[in-house]
């Protein structure tokens, strides 16, 4: 209600305040924030991409649009092992992710509906392999993966990365399994299915944000990791895209060129996983950290 003394204007300003609704002042502060964030998240990237378009002269100059050539581009694929670094991580991510994937949701799946022996213990032992550091595996791995036979070999790298993802995407998947109800399970079991039957056939249909979550978690982990695969592997037709970029760095310097060249295409997969698993990415992650 507006009193005696009460302008119209001071009147609106209050009404603007009750509903909730900004200031311009605030939404200017709100927007000029927003444009300040989103220049720093872009910068990097922008001068990546623009520094592999330049020679070798102006690499470590502003001269951005001076002398543009995408020769460092063939120069890298034709002078380099990049395409086998290319196809090695491919592989090696591809298989990470499908196995991850599997996995994850099998023990997921478990630990949220059945009762077994060790259940717990399970539980606390996905829980305390995620406290420990990259670097402090690294030793004890590598002797593992030795006595196997399976260093500079891609399937002891996928062996080390699943050691990584799959202890956090199953204790993800096991709280997002948690928030399907019983009654579908039931259900299955009315009908005849297997656990199996209705794990596949009812339970992962309503599971793809969670499946994609840990998809994507399972191949960026294997896809953009440096220390185990510089470790575990030689040799450059064996190495892959991270271990291939240690190559363009030395004592002496670095060549800018072909490494930026080689960060924009290996970023490249990296973004359209992430645009084809977005629109799942957001209700994944919360669903699974409902019941944790």
């Amino acid at each position: 209600m507006t009193t005696a003394t009460e302008t119209p204007a001071r009147h609106a300003a209050r009404k603007v305040r009750l509903r909730g609704e900004r200031s311009p002042l605030a939404s200017v502060g709100l927007h000029l924030t927003l444009i300040i964030a989103s220049v720093i998240a872009v910068f990097p990237v922008l001068w990546v991409l623009l520094t592999s378009l330049k020679p070798a002269k102006y690499a470590t100059t502003t001269d951005f649009f001076r002398e543009t050539t995408f020769v460092n581009y063939t120069n890298l694929i034709r002078d380099t092992e990049f395409l086998n670094w290319f196809a090695n991580s491919v592989i090696i991510s591809a298989l990470s992710t499908v196995i991850g994937v599997f996995v994850a949701a099998t023990t997921g799946y478990a630990v949220s509906r059945f009762r077994f022996p060790g259940k717990r213990g399970l539980m606390w032992t996905l829980l305390v392999t995620q406290m420990f550091p990259v670097a402090v595996l690294i030793v004890p791995i590598y002797n593992i993966m030795s006595s196997l036979g399976l260093l500079n070999q891609p399937a002891g790298l996928v062996i080390t990365y699943l050691t990584i993802s799959v202890p956090f995407c199953a204790w993800m998947m096991k709280g997002f399994f948690d928030t399907i109800p019983r009654e579908i399970d039931e259900s299955g079991e009315v009908d005849g299915l297997t656990p199996f039957g209705t794990f596949f056939r009812l339970i992962l249909p309503l599971a793809k944000p969670g499946l994609a979550v840990t998809a994507f978690y399972s191949f960026i982990t294997a896809w953009g990791e440096v220390a185990y695969a510089s470790a575990f592997l030689v040799g450059d037709e064996n190495l892959t895209l991270a271990g291939g970029l240690q190559k363009f760095v030395n004592q002496y310097g670095a060549q800018w060129g072909p490494m930026t060249a080689a960060s924009v295409l290996i970023a490249i997969p990296a973004a359209l996983v992430f645009l084809f698993a977005q629109k799942h990415l957001v209700t994944g992650m919360s669903a699974g950290a409902v019941k944790g």
